[in-house]
């Protein structure tokens, strides 16, 4: 039975409204915004059994038509840890040591940072073929973070989560558990989402969409700071900011951690995002939607 969300996963007031209602591959989604802090996340979705279940059985064959990686699929992962690289090597993180990929797939970005950056990489990956592909690379994969700990796998100075969040039930308290059991004192987090402002966001296994603002305010309440932060269209688009980048770092707590401010105007900026989006698509088709990276 679907679970219905009763209260804000990010300020935890029980008031919303409908903000979005559509069908995505025969399931009914309905997105809410909270009325007071300005989150929009998926209310009733499928509980935590139901979507251990779903990635285990059909989230790969309803997304990309198979269970394993497709060439598409693969040369999309290679060309985004690219980016993700860049990004790095220009916010200049310093030495890294031990790095971990949550939702590795076929293991792209952990071979891309191994290169770049000379270290341990480990991924996680639920899914048993993606698994058993990145295994196959000779990289070390876990099934879950529950394995991570039972391995006892040192701290790690990197810990990436590149279109992971937004699948999270429960972000703050997942951000929390990184934080405190996971990452180094002066490690770093990478996070990339889908932009509520530019993406078609509101799919099935996407239980919340984020904008800039709601992914900062999440990421500070789980006790990080933010040093970086920017949307962006790559590696699909150099003119749509499709998506947004955040890097952080664990913070000492502060009285302001629990203070959420507020987004104002959602609706609007939802509207007036996609239309500019197509304005775009329609003037600059090729820059749009770069050829190689198309659909």
């Amino acid at each position: 039975m679907p679970k219905t969300v009763t209260r804000c996963l990010l300020c935890e007031s029980d008031r919303s409204t409908q903000f979005d209602q559509r069908e995505f591959c025969g399931f009914q989604v309905v997105n809410r915004l909270c009325k007071n802090c300005g989150l929009v996340y998926q209310s009733p979705r499928m509980t935590e059994s139901e979507l251990e279940a779903f990635y285990q059985s059909e989230y790969r064959q309803i997304y990309q038509g198979s269970q394993g990686p497709s060439e598409k699929d693969l040369s999309i992962q290679k060309a985004r840890a690219g980016a993700l690289t860049d990004i790095l090597r220009e916010v200049e993180v310093g030495k890294i040591d031990r790095f971990a990929d949550i939702g590795s797939s076929s293991g792209a970005l952990q071979e891309g940072i191994k290169e770049a950056f000379n270290c341990k990489v480990i991924g996680i990956e639920p899914g048993r073929a993606y698994r058993d592909y990145a295994e196959k690379r000779g990289l070390n994969v876990y099934e879950n973070l529950d394995s991570v700990e039972e391995a006892e796998e040192p701290a790690f100075d990197l810990i990436s989560m590149i279109h992971v969040l937004e699948h999270i039930p429960e972000p703050v308290n997942y951000l929390n558990r990184l934080r405190k059991k996971f990452l180094t004192s002066n490690g770093r987090i990478l996070i990339e989402v889908p932009n509520l402002y530019a993406h078609d966001c509101f799919e099935v296994a996407h239980l919340i969409s984020f904008s800039q603002h709601t992914l900062y305010q999440v990421v500070k309440k789980a006790g990080y700071m933010t040093t970086f932060l920017r949307p962006h269209g790559q590696p699909r688009s150099n003119l749509i900011p499709l998506y947004i980048t955040l890097i952080a770092t664990p913070s000492e707590s502060s009285p302001d951690q629990n203070i959420i401010e507020v987004e104002r105007w959602v609706q609007l900026k939802r509207r007036t995002g996609l239309a500019q989006r197509r304005t775009i698509e329609r003037l600059f088709p090729r820059q749009a939607w770069l050829p190689e990276y198309r659909g």
